[in-house]
């Protein structure tokens, strides 16, 4: 077969001169190389040595017939397209050679045009010929680049220390690999093929993951991780992702599932610690704190004024360390899992209504502007602990306050997000770098800048929201640019 049409060979062969000569003008014209033989034995022969795609030949010649040499043709390459050129008197002969393997006829005598749409539908039947050929090699080539790509992923699946589990939409387990099933204690020869809760029995993974495969997350920001054991001793954290299409639409659902469970022992025994260093230092600096007080209060204009000063400082550094500690408290009954118990239905609007106003004389002692937007129509009651609630949202509206110039301004935003109420704290104070945004919720850590450095405090506030926040099964994010403030979100389920 030829690389294209325009490498056509094609080969007259008829014992008329006249026949050849005019055919081999004609054909000339269509652009293709012409050959031509007076009987069938040069044929075989220049055939022999020269490869051709269009045969005409004659099926009366001296010699070696016609219908001889389309068998020795066809013998030879089925490929080749021979159009046989016969009188009238043999138009049985020429339906013998379509049997045989003839692709056309044309008779004698014939015009110049009717040669050309003879040519004209070899060369398509050519075209359409490698056409078909691409398409299958591209198939072909397809289905092995599928068939390696599904094997490169299946041996990538297979060695992941991480579970990992794809859904379609109906909940369906399409794709799932060893350690997924290893993690959860399932057998390892389950195959994918039935519904995610015949593999997951924790009832809240498993919507949640129903939730993902038909569409109800299409927000990545949207999605909690979820946390949970399967002994007393085993705890597992998943996350999961929906599978769009190319128009994005829901295809389903990815989940991963992660062993914490050194972790969550590490943490425990490291809250333990904490929790108890932090009760033995808490007695002896209250009192030592109240002390210092009552000298203070009881030897006014008996102290220096430089005695009277260190003393202040030595109060004030006493009552900051008696806040550490009370922070440190309060992560370790948060990561015991002891707060966030008191779960009832709570207006988030009302509750935030009182932050607002308890807040509003300390943010005008700096002639600041604290403001509450709330929706046009009211929010559903959502389930939580209010206490929890007042912590998350009293801490992050504190800091922007504090962290707000003389003449700032404050905004607190409520809204519903799909199965979310999102809240968005939002300052024009001085403002997080880019560096130290991914800290801010780490422990002890504190942006110090010229505007920042004699602000004090315990660098737990914002760990401890992101505790609570996420002991709600919610999830925090920060935005913020140096100079024109910082914008806090808080989401959670309604």
């Amino acid at each position: 077969m030829p690389a294209s049409l325009n490498d056509l060979c094609i080969l007259v062969v008829d014992d008329e001169e006249s026949i050849r000569e005019g055919s081999k003008r004609i054909i000339a014209k269509m652009g293709c190389p012409v050959d031509t033989a007076d009987c069938g034995d040069t044929a075989l022969e220049i055939m022999a040595a020269k490869r051709y795609d269009i045969v005409l030949l004659d099926m009366k010649m001296p010699g070696t017939d016609g219908l001889e040499v389309l068998r020795r043709i066809k013998a030879r390459d089925e490929s080749i397209l021979v159009i046989v050129i016969t009188g009238f008197a043999t138009v049985e002969v020429a339906i013998e050679a379509m049997k045989t393997g003839a692709y056309d006829f044309i008779p004698k005598p014939f015009e110049p045009d009717q040669l050309r749409i003879v040519i004209n539908r070899a060369m398509e039947k050519i075209r359409l010929t490698q056409e078909a050929e691409r398409l299958e090699r591209e198939r072909r080539q397809t289905l092995l680049d599928l068939g390696m790509e599904k094997s490169r992923i299946a041996t990538i699946l297979k060695v992941l220390p991480v579970g990992v589990m794809v859904t379609n939409s109906q909940g369906q387990v399409v794709l799932i690999n060893p350690a997924f099933l290893n993690l959860l204690g399932l057998d390892p020869q389950k195959r994918p093929g039935e519904h995610v809760s015949t593999y997951i029995s924790d009832a809240g993974l498993c919507q949640l993951i129903l939730d993902i495969s038909r569409g109800q997350h299409l927000d990545y920001e949207d999605i909690p991780a979820y946390e949970f054991s399967i002994s007393e001793d085993r705890f597992l954290i998943a996350r999961g992702r929906p599978v769009l299409g190319d128009r994005n639409e829901c295809l389903g659902a990815v989940a991963d599932l992660v062993d914490i469970t050194a972790m969550k022992v590490l943490d425990r025994l490291k809250s333990e610690f904490v929790a108890n260093v932090s009760h033995e230092l808490r007695s002896p600096l209250s009192t030592i704190h109240e002390q210092l007080a009552y000298v203070l209060n009881a030897q006014t204009g008996q102290v220096s004024a430089d005695d009277q000063h260190i003393l202040a400082r030595a109060k004030e550094k006493t009552q900051g360390l008696i806040s550490l500690i009370s922070d440190l408290l309060d992560l370790s009954r948060i990561e015991a899992g002891t707060v966030c118990q008191e779960i009832k239905p709570v207006h988030l609007e009302q509750l935030l209504r009182s932050i607002v106003d308890f807040m509003e004389s300390r943010a005008k002692s700096k002639n600041q502007t604290l403001r509450l937007e709330l929706p046009d129509d009211p929010l559903p009651p959502m389930k939580a602990d209010p206490l929890a609630l007042e912590s998350i949202f009293g801490n992050l509206i504190t800091n922007a306050v504090t962290y707000t110039q003389e003449g700032g301004e404050i905004i607190v935003k409520i809204e519903l997000a799909g199965l979310h109420v999102r809240t968005t704290v939002q300052d024009n104070g001085f403002g997080i770098e880019a560096k130290h945004l991914d800290h801010v919720f780490e422990r002890f850590y504190r942006v110090k800048n010229e505007k920042t450095r004699f602000i004090t405090g315990t660098g737990l506030g914002l760990p401890i929201v992101k505790n609570l926040v996420e002991s709600l099964n919610g999830f925090i994010t920060v935005e913020s640019t140096p100079g024109e403030g910082t914008t806090f979100t808080v989401s959670l389920p309604t």
